[in-house]
């Protein structure tokens, strides 16, 4: 079923900050908290110290109304900065590759991609882009079809 969630992105502290929503939403993390120790090593990309191999890769936790929260922490050494505005993407997941396809060709026109919708280590169809008025988008899709 398509859904849209909301997509954190954090300096260090997603862990704290996704047990604090926990606290307040309750519920349970859907799958584990993945780390950036999981992510195959890519040719030419950083090298990443301990610490930063142990920060949050991604983490979905399920609130009010079905909506998903879903978070990352955004090292600077993965050419990450944070800062207001760019820590928040809304996150589509629509039921096919060809909506993905339409919803992020739509979207990145006159915008900026970010991430070129591709096949994904972690099975997905996945893009990412800032669209011509700055809002940030996310487009995973998990359908093969």
């Amino acid at each position: 079923m398509a859904r849209t969630s909301t997509y954190l992105n954090f300096v260090g502290n997603t862990e704290k900050a996704f047990l604090f929503y926990q606290s307040v939403f309750g519920g349970e993390f859907m799958g584990h908290i993945a780390r950036f120790s999981e992510m195959p090593a890519k040719e030419g990309a950083p090298v990443l110290s301990v610490q930063e191999k142990n920060l949050v890769m991604h983490v979905a936790l399920p609130i009010t109304g079905g909506h998903l929260l879903m978070g990352t922490d955004a090292p600077e050494s993965m050419g990450f900065k944070v800062n207001f505005g760019n820590n928040v993407y809304i996150n589509l997941e629509p039921d096919t590759r060809t909506e993905a396809k339409r919803l992020f060709d739509a979207l990145s026109k006159d915008g900026k991609i970010e991430a070129p919708l591709q096949d994904m280590f972690w099975g997905a169809y996945y893009g990412a882009l800032k669209d011509q008025f700055g809002v940030q988008w996310m487009v995973h899709c998990t359908s093969k079809e």
